[in-house]
């Protein structure tokens, strides 16, 4: 069970609502009930509720909001995993009990009982900019008025729950939300946070594993264990770094290494691999402000609707930024290491690993690491150096969020696979050598060996 409560809510609870199909539940009502409070006695110009949007701010309608439900409500490209989807429910319940949006408080029971029943709105890739995922939150809203069908997946059965329990059929969340409610409803990042918080998560725990691939390596070949020293962490006290080198510290057995110094792959690993931890530190932190942000536009707090900017993406874009271009670096010191395992200088086994000479061995891994690197550096070239100029030149930056969170997701792959390269060539070196045979299962199973020994880290 997840508890929203418009504060606390962290990566991991994200992903575990969203993979894990944890149940969330509402802890008070009562911030969201102000800002409604404070929206009903709203007098003069609100933007979205008296006026249009974008550039017909200046236009006063009367109750424009379904309208701007139906016409936002485009999205494009390839339907978004239930599982995505479902974390950007869990990211805006969260974000709307932190209260000052003003929507009708009555619809955040309704949110809860989409989640927890395997409601999930049939949205789409493409829409969204770093400026509010108003196309996906449109289409939700649309779904909760019944003009939109919600896609439906069974709930996973609670331990407590008799088979008898699961053969009434819960009906399709409805709500009959207002025109007061719409902006509210839509004025939020929460797709893209529900992204970012997801990747954050896996990255965590495939950065954790990494170090285990790494302990492997320095076995294969003998590294040397001194980089790692806590005298050295001190001289240079980067929290991710001293983190990184104490882990592998104990990993590794306390024996003299045969080399001074050995390859960058090896002497610098805490230093590079810290590196991208405390990248993802600080892109962790970044999006659970955003979680747990009332960042709403117009911001209803005291008697008073404040216009305001609190929606655009900037911070959570930088800090997705630099954590694609951490993850390159972390990579490419496994490549590294991966190349020091091919070498005779440095396994004392013939070249490539291979069980004769002449013979390829794991050559071909090189190749498939350095397939997925250059995947991942395509997927770590900035989003925060472009912008965009839209709406009549009312809207004229973007954060562009939306895609970091979105490259952050699919970094998870190539990331991965690297890794996996590295970790079946320290475990061949730490055998005995087979003959040459495909080695697409030894991929696939150093790729299950990654994901188990995660497992430890899950919390």
């Amino acid at each position: 069970m997840v508890l929203l409560d418009g504060a606390g809510l962290t990566c991991a609870q994200v992903h575990e609502a969203a993979y894990g199909r944890a149940r969330v539940s509402i802890a008070s009502l009562d911030r969201a009930r102000a800002a409604w409070v404070t929206a009903q006695e709203l007098t003069g110009p609100v933007y979205g509720r008296s006026t249009g949007v974008g550039a017909g701010k200046d236009v006063m309608i009367e109750a424009p909001g379904l309208d701007v439900l139906r016409s936002h409500a485009c999205g494009a490209g390839p339907p978004v995993e239930p599982a995505r989807a479902r974390a950007m429910l869990v990211v805006r319940l969260n974000q709307l009990l932190a209260g000052g949006s003003g929507i009708d408080p009555a619809v955040l029971p309704v949110l809860a009982d989409a989640v927890n029943h395997g409601f999930t709105p049939p949205i789409r890739t493409y829409g969204a900019i770093g400026t509010g995922d108003l196309t996906a939150l449109a289409t939700t809203a649309l779904c909760l008025l019944g003009e939109l069908p919600w896609h439906s997946e069974p709930a996973p059965a609670r331990h407590d729950e008799a088979p008898a329990d699961r053969e009434e059929v819960t009906p399709p969340p409805r709500y009959p939300l207002t025109s007061g409610d719409a902006l509210p409803f839509i004025s939020s990042g929460a797709a893209t946070l529900a992204d970012a918080a997801i990747a954050c998560h896996r990255l965590r725990l495939l950065l954790g594993a990494a170090v285990d691939v790494a302990a492997l390596s320095f076995t294969a070949i003998g590294a040397s264990a001194e980089p790692l020293a806590a005298a050295v962490q001190e001289a240079r006290p980067h929290p991710g770094q001293a983190a990184v080198a104490a882990r592998l510290r104990g990993l590794l057995a306390k024996e003299q290494a045969a080399r001074i110094q050995d390859p960058y792959g090896f002497r610098a690993f805490a230093q590079v691999h810290g590196a991208a931890v405390d990248a993802l530190d600080r892109a962790a932190a970044t999006v659970e402000i955003d979680l747990n942000a009332a960042a709403e536009n117009p911001l209803m707090a005291g008697s008073l609707a404040w216009h305001n900017g609190n929606f655009h993406s900037s911070p959570v874009a930088l800090a997705l930024d630099a954590l694609r271009a951490a993850l390159v670096q972390t990579a490419q010191l496994s490549t590294a290491r991966l190349a020091a395992l091919m070498d005779p200088a440095y396994t004392g086994r013939h070249p490539f690993l291979a069980d004769r000479p002449g013979a390829s061995g794991v050559l071909i891994l090189e190749y498939v690491a350095q397939d997925a690197l250059t995947e991942l550096r395509h997927l770590a070239n900035p989003v925060t150096t472009g912008t965009a100029v839209i709406s009549l030149g009312v809207e004229d930056h973007a954060g562009f969020a939306t895609q970091a969170a979105r490259h952050a997701l699919r970094c998870l792959e190539p990331l991965e696979l690297v890794l996996a390269c590295e970790r079946a060539a320290a475990t061949r070196a730490l055998n005995t050598l087979p003959p040459d045979r495909p080695l697409t299962d030894d991929l696939e199973e150093a790729r299950r060996a990654l994901t188990t020994s995660t497992a430890h880290l899950t919390h």
